[in-house]
């Protein structure tokens, strides 16, 4: 689970990574990059997004001793390009300090009149010219290293494909993905998944397992939308607009639309999710107690969910 968070903590500051440099770029292009916006892009601590996925890469990717090396070596490309990243972003940060900070002192210095009998202005001009050369070189290069890296972040985001934490994360950030890659929403979550609709289906199991009812329905309503008309999600349709329906106290319901899911013979995955629908219509029995009808219906259903339950086990 830790590993799992970690890869959508990643993610989210690639993403945000991507973004930043573009904009950099542009504020370089049109001569208005300040020194104190790329010392937020890439510091020496947690509060730069760049230092964070480094230090995040290095973290989960180099291994502690707890991970498969196999994994390790998957990803050790993406690690790697983040480091090149971060030490060309330094390199950038660096000549605008020199361009930024040290060209108004010079020439401050300059317009007092001091007295410059050791040529050390001359020196400093000649500093700052360079730096503002070589700055433009560096957005190039940290331009042309983001490229590999996003090539290298989607090959890490196909080898995680089953992390339900992130395929939540990525259909929810589908816009900044598609930005990302330069291409539409879709396209962006089926270079993943193969498909859109695969994409929103395991964010919408991920959902449903970590009792997010709502968020798995629509997700579900996505999948549909693209196309899935198959069982299996009718069938976990049913489940989360049960459990919804159960928690915010529409017992009827409840009992309606996880009978439903029942009925459906869920898949073997699916009996996963028996014990929380048997806990949930128990607890609807006992309050709807006083609808005799009602009551014996929910308690018929509360033994079939036990049973599927059981059958998991």
């Amino acid at each position: 689970m830790r590993a799992a968070a970690a890869i959508v903590d990643i993610a989210r500051d690639f993403l945000t990574v991507h973004r930043e440099l573009r904009r950099i770029a542009e504020r370089e292009a049109a001569g208005s990059l300040r020194f104190d916006e790329v010392q937020r892009f890439v510091g020496d601590d947690e509060r730069s997004v760049l230092y964070r996925l480094k230090e995040r890469c290095h973290a989960l990717f180099r291994g502690d001793g707890d991970h498969d090396p196999l994994e390790i070596g998957a990803s050790a490309l993406f690690d790697l390009a983040v480091g090149s990243l971060f030490h060309e972003a330094m390199k950038l940060r660096e000549n605008l300090y020199q361009s930024d900070v040290y060209a108004p002192k010079v020439a401050a210095l300059r317009a007092s009149g001091v007295s410059d009998a050791s040529g050390l202005l001359g020196e400093f001009d000649k500093l700052v010219k360079d730096a503002r050369s070589r700055l433009a070189e560096s957005v190039a290069e940290s331009r042309v290293l983001l490229g590999r890296t996003t090539a290298q972040f989607r090959v890490l985001l196909r080898s995680h494909a089953d992390n339900g934490m992130l395929a939540r994360f990525l259909v929810e950030n589908a816009a900044r993905l598609a930005e990302t890659f330069a291409c539409s929403e879709d396209d962006a979550l089926a270079d993943l998944h193969g498909s859109a609709r695969a994409a929103w289906r395991a964010a919408a199991w991920s959902y449903l397992q970590s009792g997010f009812f709502a968020e798995a329905s629509r997700a579900l309503a996505a999948a549909e939308s693209r196309g899935d008309a198959s069982r299996e999600l009718a069938r976990q349709r049913a489940f989360a607009h049960g459990m919804s329906a159960y928690l915010a106290g529409r017992y009827e319901s409840a009992i309606d639309q996880l009978g439903s899911w029942a009925d459906g013979t869920p898949a073997d995955d699916e009996l996963q999710l028996a014990p929380l629908a048997a806990s949930a219509i128990a607890g609807a029995k006992q309050l709807v107690a006083p609808d005799v009808a009602l009551a014996q219906r929910a308690s018929a259903l509360s033994e079939r969910l036990r049973a599927l339950a059981a059958a998991r086990a």
